[in-house]
């Protein structure tokens, strides 16, 4: 069975989306994308919300910016390469291939998708993500936790929600960012 990861660049006070501004530094630099890349590989299909995969909708056509480097360059090569899952009530239509619009998020649905597949899945952006824990289906997750204290916006995890987690792995990089990947007990 196939694991569904869940994972986003996080402030150092817990939020997957800041109330006002960005996250804070340290996901752009090389190091960490190519790390990144690496680690996201293996999973060939990705779960997203309706804005999340406006953000990420990017990767379709990233290679062909000019001098893009390599590591934006394999980025774009796997996310176009993965399956995409929207679950949108109002996206009439999506702009990548192997893409598919779901119009409700069916916890039953994910778990045959889990059984089913041969590749890890993610879910990205905190609101999907938060329905995936409450219906114990996330059995990672990936944290990469900036230097910056944003005090506020939309939490890495949802509130009302008690995980017990076991640290798997963990990574800092020069740039401040510390990676931190957790496992179900």
């Amino acid at each position: 069975m196939a694991k569904l990861i869940y994972s986003m660049i996080s402030s150092l006070d817990g939020y997957a989306e800041a109330a006002e501004g960005d996250l804070g530094v340290g996901a752009e630099v090389e190091e960490v994308h190519t790390f990144i890349n690496d680690v996201f590989r293996p999973v060939r299909t990705f779960l997203y919300g309706r804005r999340m995969y406006e953000t990420m909708v990017f990767w379709e056509t990233a290679h062909t910016l000019p001098d893009a480097p390599p590591h934006i360059l394999q980025y774009a090569r796997d996310w176009q390469a993965a399956e995409k899952v929207v679950y949108s009530t109002t996206l009439e239509s999506v702009s990548s291939e192997r893409t598919r619009i779901e119009r409700s998020f069916d916890p039953d649905a994910v778990r045959r998708l889990k059984a089913e597949s041969e590749h890890d899945l993610s879910v990205d952006g905190p609101t999907l993500a938060a329905q995936a824990i409450r219906a114990g289906l996330v059995d990672e997750y990936h944290l990469f936790i900036t230097t910056s204290v944003v005090g506020g916006g939309k939490r890495f995890f949802p509130d009302g929600v008690r995980l017990d987690l076991e640290l798997v792995e963990e990574r800092a990089f020069d740039s401040g960012l510390i990676y931190a990947r957790y496992r179900t007990r």
